[in-house]
């Protein structure tokens, strides 16, 4: 049973909501990011700071907990678009050996929609915008991915399609059949609530799914 889980981005977008929805659960939320020591001191949250590229800071996140949910990004800035983005596969190359050395086999991994196996969801002219804009942090969502299905974890990689901010959109879909992938809108906030779910609940174990409302 799950009872403590390790959330990796934690203070921004899913990763932030994640560590809501899960202490409202009444879990025990590790969580884990660079600013984690600018995190509020409250009940049942362990702030742990550190940079997910370092295998030595991993592995003290990793200590005592049931479950990961990783749920890191990039910034969204123009300049950024046409850097060469490397930290989805990095740091999951660090993330998968250190799991295994700490006998954690749950993991969580939000990419998105686009991302592996579902870019063959999208339209033409979907495909051609969105690896325009995003090709780069795609491209390496795209190895990361495959890194995750190759390993012997307890895996869900989660693509969710594109994000609003709707705290009270919490409905959503877990599409798990790649013939009915499609885009269209969820709240990070009911991305959050399938993910606690998920590692609550030991839903979607070795599969890709896509998340819609």
């Amino acid at each position: 049973m799950t009872k403590r889980v390790l959330i990796m981005g934690a203070t921004s977008g899913i990763g932030k909501c994640a560590v809501e929805v899960g202490l409202a659960r009444g879990l025990i939320v590790r969580a884990f990011s660079r600013r984690a020591g600018e995190m509020a001191p409250r009940d049942n949250l362990e702030s742990v700071a550190g940079d997910a590229l370092v295998a030595a800071d991993v592995a003290g996140a990793l200590d005592g907990v049931d479950a990961v949910i990783y749920a890191l990004g990039v910034e969204k800035t123009l300049g950024k678009l046409w850097k060469k983005v490397t930290l989805f596969s990095a740091s999951t190359q660090v993330l998968l050996p250190e799991m295994e050395k700490a006998g954690v086999k749950r993991l969580l991994a939000v990419t998105g929609f686009g991302a592996g196996r579902s870019q063959s969801a999208m339209s033409t002219i979907e495909r051609m915008g969105h690896r325009a804009i995003l090709g780069r942090p795609y491209a390496d969502k795209d190895i990361q991915e495959e890194m995750i299905m190759q390993s012997a974890l307890d895996w869900t990689i989660v693509r969710p399609v594109i994000l609003t901010d709707n705290r009270d959109a919490l409905s959503y879909q877990v599409l798990c059949d790649s013939a009915i992938w499609r885009n269209g809108l969820i709240s990070r906030w009911a991305v959050a609530k399938y993910l606690i779910a998920a590692a609550t609940e030991a839903l979607n174990i070795r599969e890709d799914v896509v998340l819609v409302r």
